[in-house]
Formats: structure tokens, sequence, C-alpha cells
């Protein structure tokens, strides 16, 4: 049991009302056996429930699309590889396909998922940096104006927004979401060190998918990638998938974030969990080879990683074991988004994942719910 402080070989959990009720190490005591539905899970591990801070899509389906059963696929396809709650991220869009994705998160949050649990949104421009576009439409990026972001940020739903803070009319809008206790991130940024800095002064605590979107790490222009790495304040994304990070700059954002500043995360679209194609990623196509995801430019266009992997991925990296990296997928996110989740702890929800030997998911449950049994 891999409680997200440390590691039982035998242990028991309790779940009642929707959280943790009791653990312990060793068997679980008699009365416990009587009062509750019991599942030996015979030698496999336990772990927290997965959170996956920025995830676009899967199976076909984007937030973009302002599709309820869109959502609702999402969520089952996200609880099926360990995630327990998430955020549907958007592209960047004119300002009405924006607000009906919101509009569909909300009613569907409002109604829940029966998968993995829709916390919300992360708003991914369109106050972004036309030079670090990425797979974003840059005829769509602009700085933000209070008449588009306000009506936006009043749906509630939103969690995080990513922005260039290099843009001037952007800094009203790290004001305005501080203020609303919404996470600012910086990403898609063209900021060199000492505006990246500045940022965090302004409200900035969060960097979106660290080294991807943004300038090179150079020793004589060390860019936002060095500020994201140095300043202890920002919790940096990554996305450990193999391609978009090299393993070496794994090792180099661990050693330097440590697991209390390092979220890992998908950045997941519509060609997660499909075989290879042609998807949208945002109403633009992205073709799929070979498990990787390219825009019409060549660009990575998000990624084809679970969060299960993503685990997985990272210990293999650099070469720690999976309790060390398990803050990564489960407290920091959870600490980020203000939850009482990501740790096996009384009190906490009872979000749990059961992996086999192999590492795959074979059971996910989330507030002592069973959303998913292989």
């Amino acid at each position: 049991m891999y409680t997200g402080r440390t590691v039982l070989d035998e242990g028991w959990v309790l779940v009642r009302g929707g959280r943790i009720a009791a653990l312990g190490s060793g068997r679980p005591p008699a009365d416990a056996a009587v009062t509750a539905r019991a599942f030996d899970l015979d030698g496999r591990a336990l772990l927290p429930g997965l959170i996956d801070l920025h995830a676009h899509g899967a199976l076909g389906c984007d937030t973009m699309d302002a599709d309820r059963d869109c959502l609702h696929t999402m969520a089952a396809f996200y609880a099926q590889h360990g995630a327990t709650r998430f955020l549907a991220a958007t592209m960047s869009a004119e300002a009405p396909a924006i607000q009906a994705a919101l509009r569909a998160v909300a009613e569907v949050r409002a109604e829940g998922t029966g998968g993995a649990i829709l916390e919300g949104v992360h708003l991914e421009g369109p106050y972004l940096d036309r030079d670090h576009a990425g797979a974003q439409a840059a005829c769509a990026l602009r700085g933000a104006q209070a008449s588009e972001y306000l009506p936006l940020l009043d749906t509630g739903v939103v969690r995080i927004v990513t922005l260039a803070p290099e843009i001037p009319e952007n800094r009203a809008l790290i004001a305005e979401a501080r203020g609303r206790g919404i996470i600012v991130s910086m990403g898609h940024t063209g900021a060199n060190y000492e505006r990246a800095c500045e940022a965090v002064e302004l409200g900035v605590t969060h960097v979106t998918h660290v080294y991807n979107a943004m300038p090179p790490l150079h020793h004589r222009e060390p860019g936002a990638v060095a500020a994201a790495l140095l300043q202890g304040a920002l919790t940096c994304e990554i996305i450990a998938d193999l391609v978009h990070v090299h393993p070496a700059m794994l090792s180099l954002a661990w050693r330097l974030k440590g697991p209390d500043r390092l979220a890992l995360v998908t950045d997941a679209m519509a060609g997660t969990g499909v075989p290879d194609g042609t998807y949208a990623l945002g109403g633009r196509p992205v073709r799929v080879e070979g498990g990787i995801a390219r825009g019409a430019n060549g660009a990575l266009a998000g990624s084809t990683l679970t969060m299960e992997r993503a685990l997985a991925n990272m210990a293999a990296a650099i070469r720690e074991p999976l309790q060390a990296i398990l803050p990564a997928a489960t407290r920091v996110p959870a600490r980020a988004l203000g939850l009482q989740a990501g740790e096996i702890a009384v009190g906490l929800a009872g979000d749990l994942v059961v992996l086999s030997a192999s590492g795959e998911v074979d059971l996910t449950a989330v507030s002592g719910q069973i959303v998913w049994e292989r």
C-alpha cells in the first residue's frame, strides 16, 4: 500500500461515506470485514487516485467539442487508467467556442461523470505568445481583454488559466484570476528569465508543460525554463511520455523541483486510447502515428499518454522507485487544486487505484465507489 507518505508491505483501508475512515498495517480487524464489502488485493498494489491537471481528450473526444457525452467518455477512460480527478483542457479559439466548452463542463461537473471526477477547466489560451503557439491556432491568439475573459471566469469552472506573462494585456488577467482563487500558469511563452521571475511576483504559481512551447534552456539566455526550475514558488507540469521531454531533462526537472513541485500531466488528446489516425485537437486536425500526435505544422499536438504510464515512464527515466514519484501524480496536483485527496489517509477522499504486478490498472474507486474494474 502506497499511502503517498509511506509504503506498507501489507495493509488495509476502510472507506465509509466516500472518505477513508481507517487504515492500518497487517490484516484488517474482524469487525471491518463484517461491516464492509471486502476486496482482497492478493499481492497487488494500492495507490491513491491519480490527478491529471491537463487533459484535452481521449477516444476521439475533445473538450472543445462542448459535448456532455464526450466529457463522460473522457472521464470513464481516464478512470480506467487510474485518474480519479482531472481538469478538462481547452484550446485557443474564439470566445463563443470556449464559452460553449465551459458550459458543457459546468453541466457535467454538476451532474457527475460516473468515472473520474471533472474538477473543472484548464483554460489553455487564447492569451498566448504566437511565436510559441505549438499546436495552438496562432491566428486565434491574442492579448487578454476583460470584456472577453470576465464572462469565461464567471462560469465558475476555470481552475487554471495558462497565459504568456510577457504580453502586457495579460497582467490584468493575472490579478483577476488570482483574486478569484484561480491558478495562473505561464505557458506557450517567450518570456525571458527576468520577465518570468517578475510574473511570479505578480501571482503566477504554475508552469504549463515545462520545456514545451517555450525557448529552450540556454546558458546566456536562461529564459522561462530556468525560472520555472529555479523559482521555488512555481509548480511545473511535465509530460513524461518520453517524446515531449528527453529522460535527461526529466531527471533535471526532478532534481531541481523534487517531489513537491512537479506535477505529472498527460496533455492527452482525442487520439488517446484509439488506433493511429487523424483526430481533432480544438477543431484542428492532428495526425497520430506510432502514438505520437503532431499538427499540420509538425509540432507536437498533445499526447496519447495515460497517467499510470506517466508514473511508470518517470520512475524508469529517473531511476527512482514508485513511492518517490507518486506525489507528482497525487499530492502535488491535489494541493494545487485545494482538494482533500491525493493520499491514503484518514479523512481524505476514498479515491483508490489498484495496480497489477505489470503496472496495469485493475480497479479504480472514486469517493469509495468502484467506477472501473478489470
